[in-house]
């Protein structure tokens, strides 16, 4: 099974299954001397976690990070840095009466088909449980863009009907923790989470879509055809479990716009610096960032464990009913806010070694 690494020059392998003994992450590439925060990478695990509010699954999982290599006295040492995080809280007995069964839209049958061989305990690799280990990584991500005054956010901008303007305008980042469903809008957090609670109650999930701004990337970073920023951006957020559309900048809205409407017209600003009077172009022209922030939006599907029953087959080919079981969340983009954090993170450190521009 390949397809576990990312990047090219800050690179992660992550390893592990949702019912294994654990789920970790070796990051290769992260420079030697930069600070490393384990406090930190703490913090951003607790906001992915499950059973950290009323809305999502409740599974109880600590994900207390255990840091096995790559750093000494609180700093990186240029070796590969190895992270565990052990499951504590696995039911395996909750996925026994699928064992061979394909439920709908679950990996359960690709990955029977490609493997021949497949854990149905959760999904295996295919859980999202896997992400924990994106997001310790993410953090040292993080950790290491913070040297260069990059700063990512991300939240929640919309939940089934209930949304945000997009793109993104006046945004009080400080908000967005400030509730459960890590929205930035009070008045639409509470509606959204109203909806969320009502969903569960029905044994139903809901979709909705997660939007990050990421502020001071120099110009310079991306290269032209394959390697493009956006289509980096694009990969790195599409592999998150439950992504099902990524748009960056003016995104499918400049389907209607003209050119005249929609090209961003350069000037010099008080500083000297080439700028643009507007973004539509989500701050990267022709692969390449161009000074102005970056700003993309993701959505996610409605996670395909439900209560109510569902005609399906097994793997013998004979027609089955399929009753969720088990802890999940009924909607996942609470907890997916960090993950899109650190997968545009992961991205943003590779193409910062890539581009040869790091002097700590």
């Amino acid at each position: 099974m390949g397809g576990s690494i990312f990047g090219k020059l800050f690179t992660i392998t992550t390893f592990g299954e949702s019912h294994g003994k654990g789920i970790g992450v070796i990051i290769d590439g992260c420079p030697a001397g930069i600070d490393i925060n384990v406090d930190f990478i703490q913090s951003e695990l607790r906001r992915r976690r499950p059973g950290q509010s009323a809305i999502v699954t409740q599974r109880k999982e600590n994900d207390e990070v255990q840091i096995l290599s790559g750093i000494f006295e609180g700093f990186a040492t240029g070796s590969p840095i190895a992270m565990l995080i052990p499951n504590d809280d696995q039911k395996s007995g909750d996925y026994s009466h699928i064992k061979d069964s394909y439920r709908p839209s679950h990996a359960d049958y690709t990955f029977e088909v490609k493997y021949g061989h497949r854990d149905y305990r959760g999904g295996g690799r295919s859980s999202a449980r896997e992400t924990a280990a994106r997001v310790a990584a993410g953090a040292v991500a993080k950790l290491f863009l913070n040297h260069f005054g990059i700063t990512i956010n991300a939240w929640v901008s919309q939940v089934g009907a209930i949304g945000m303007p997009y793109p993104p305008n006046n945004i009080d980042y400080g908000l967005i923790e400030s509730n459960d469903v890590r929205c930035p809008d009070p008045k639409l957090a509470d509606e959204m989470i109203q909806l969320i609670k009502q969903i569960r109650k029905d044994g139903d999930t809901i979709g909705g879509s997660v939007t990050c701004n990421i502020t001071g990337v120099p110009v310079g970073l991306g290269e032209p055809v394959f390697d493009k920023l956006h289509a980096e951006l694009g990969k790195a957020i599409l592999s998150i479990n439950a992504c099902k559309a990524f748009e960056y900048g003016s995104g499918f809205d400049g389907i209607t716009m003209k050119g005249s409407e929609h090209n961003d017209s350069f000037f010099a600003n008080d500083d000297g610096n080439i700028a643009t009077k507007t973004n539509f172009s989500g701050g990267i022209q022709g692969g390449i960032s161009n000074g102005m922030d970056i700003y993309f939006r993701a959505a996610f599907k409605p996670v395909a464990t439900i209560i109510p029953a569902q005609d399906s087959v097994d793997k013998f080919g004979q027609t089955t009913i399929i009753t969720g079981k088990g802890r999940h969340d009924p909607c996942v983009v609470p907890r997916a806010v960090p993950i899109v954090e650190s997968m545009a993170a992961l991205v943003l450190a590779d193409f910062m070694l890539r581009n040869k521009v790091v002097k700590l």
